[in-house]
């Protein structure tokens, strides 16, 4: 009951926190209320509290999140983009671990080498969540949005990689060799690549078969989908490869070649998956930071009592230890970003990186929007207590603290200095997106032309409906002129914008219209409970529809 009660009491502060943001005279990112919301709930007076299971975490929420980004990102912008990303998930996170480790090394005193390589590899990974909470979309210039939400969906192995190499040599597993670690890492992130990538297919394959079976039974199909990215996490990490990676490529594969977007595939389930998969990404998203903010207060009071018995350590060093840290961290991302700007400009003029297009403006947005979140607290939290011998793991309260604080620290710095940073610019890429969709709204409604009018043929000279020629006639001009307005207004955007601005309007107004006289007619009993609602939901569809389009 307690558990059940825990859930209920997460799953309404995930839902008010938004209702906070929205209320409050200042604006703060949803990320950071619910950590404090979080932090809040478990203070003595509240006295929630939640253990903190790193690897039941890893497995509950990971998984689907990154499946999920992974749906979401173009699989040939990722391919397009793949030299960046690999300099940025795979080079610069060695970099960091070796770099900013022997930092930590030289910095923290008492602490082993071992254990300052292991908070340098959970610091590595970035957080797209976190990111995409704190500025809104279409801030940051599609060049550099790109390339930071590839990073953060390969870094996360990578980092968490090398973290498990760092805790097999402490606790004497392992020896460690540059070689052997190169292999078992090609290892590791190629198989779970195509662990993803198969068990995808299969469950494409699967569900196919299951629809011809089953018929328009969107609820069971959904319910298979929302397995799917566990499942290639949990098979991935049995064979022992990477599960992130897998779920990754996982959902890469399905956004790629995925039955649920097919013309095949019924309404119901492409409109009930992204519903459902839309609420437990927002669901998911603010458990994760609500958990981190419950750890808050039993971390800091844990580390202030674990650093009063260490007479190596001052309280007020770990506070400095995590200024100078992310300091570092940044400085480095910072550094290797304007080297490579430098070696695409001077190496690879013929196929240069999308590094040499940045200005030192961008560079330093692309440096602070690498914010640190959930893979760096439950990497961390994953350190166990214990060595092989008995004795307690080197400094084991330092690492958890110093990374809880940099998150933190992180956030605030990102919340703080991007705003400053984008202030002014101009993201050219809405524009460019939408002469793009008008391009492909004309050239697909040239398509549609074509095929209405070889369908007008076959009806008018098929006996079969006995639908009379003026009628066919009539239908098909209608349709018709609304396609040739789609593409002549391709070539007069403003007069386009303001027609279908003034035609959303109205449809607006007819359907809020229609609801209340179809409440009416429900009142009145002049209609069934079952009728009224099957007309609410297609009205609810037809105005879902609108206000996307208004949105995009």
């Amino acid at each position: 009951m307690e558990i059940f009660l825990t859930i209920l009491i997460l799953t309404l502060v995930v839902s008010l926190s938004g209702v906070i943001t929205q209320i409050l005279p200042f604006q703060i990112p949803l990320p950071l209320m619910q950590i404090v919301l979080g932090a809040l709930l478990a203070w003595p007076k509240f006295g929630l509290h939640v253990d903190f299971n790193p690897e039941l975490f890893l497995v509950l929420f990971i998984p689907p999140l990154l499946f999920s980004d992974g749906w979401k990102t173009p699989a040939s912008e990722f391919i397009r983009n793949g030299g960046e990303i690999v300099s940025l998930a795979l080079v610069l996170v060695i970099i960091t671990v070796v770099g900013v480790g022997y930092f930590i090394y030289w910095m923290v005193p008492g602490i082993s080498l071992v254990a300052a390589l292991a908070l340098a590899a959970v610091l590595s990974p970035t957080d797209a969540v976190a990111l995409s909470g704190i500025i809104k979309k279409g801030r940051i210039p599609k060049k550099i949005l790109n390339i930071l939400q590839g990073e953060a969906l390969m870094n996360d192995a990578s980092g968490l990689v090398l973290l498990k190499f760092a805790i097999s040599v402490a606790m004497g597993t392992m020896v460690f060799t540059v070689s052997g670690a190169s292999i078992e890492f090609i290892k590791v992130a190629v198989g779970g690549l195509l662990v993803g990538i198969t068990v995808t297919w299969v469950y494409s394959q699967s569900l196919r078969l299951i629809i011809r079976w089953s018929g328009y039974d969107s609820a069971t199909q959904t319910v298979l989908l929302l397995l799917l990215p566990f499942a290639a996490y949990l098979m991935a990490e049995h064979v022992g490869v990477s599960g992130i990676l897998a779920a990754v490529a996982s959902g890469m594969t399905m956004g790629q070649y995925g039955i649920t977007r097919s013309n095949t595939t019924p309404l119901a389930l492409r409109l009930r998956c992204n519903n459902v998969w839309s609420m437990l990404e927002f669901l998911f998203n603010g458990i994760v930071f609500i958990m981190l903010g419950l750890q808050l207060p039993g971390i800091l009071a844990t580390s202030i009592n674990e650093a009063q018995l260490d007479p190596t350590i001052k309280t007020w060093m770990l506070f400095a230890d995590i200024i100078f840290l992310y300091a570092a961290l940044m400085l480095l991302r910072f550094s290797w970003l304007w080297l490579m700007k430098r070696i695409s400009l001077r190496f690879m003029k013929k196929r240069p990186m999308v590094f040499g297009e940045y200005s030192t403006r961008e560079i330093l947005i692309a440096s602070f929007a690498g914010v640190r979140g959930a893979i760096t607290l439950a990497g961390v939290l994953s350190i166990p207590l214990l060595l092989s011998d008995g004795t307690a793991f080197p400094s084991r309260y330092q690492l958890v603290f110093i990374a809880t604080g940099v998150i933190l620290f992180s956030l605030i710095c990102c919340v703080i200095i991007l705003p400053i940073l984008l202030h002014g610019i101009v993201v050219s890429d809405n524009v460019l997106f939408y002469k793009e969709e008008q391009r492909a709204r004309a050239q697909a409604a040239e398509a549609a032309i074509e095929s209405i009018c070889h369908m007008e043929l076959q009806l008018a000279n098929s006996q079969e409906d006995n639908i009379d020629r003026k009628i066919i006639n009539e239908v098909s001009i209608r349709v018709i002129s609304h396609l040739r307005r789609r593409i002549n207004g391709s070539t007069d955007a403003e007069s386009n914008i303001l027609i279908e601005n003034l035609e959303r309007r109205m449809w607006l107004n007819a359907l809020h219209t229609e609801r209340s006289e179809y409440y009416n007619l429900c009142a009145q009993q002049k209609i069934s409970n079952t009728t009224l609602m099957k007309l609410l939901r297609d009205l609810d569809l037809l105005e879902a529809l609108l206000v996307e389009k208004q949105r995009m």
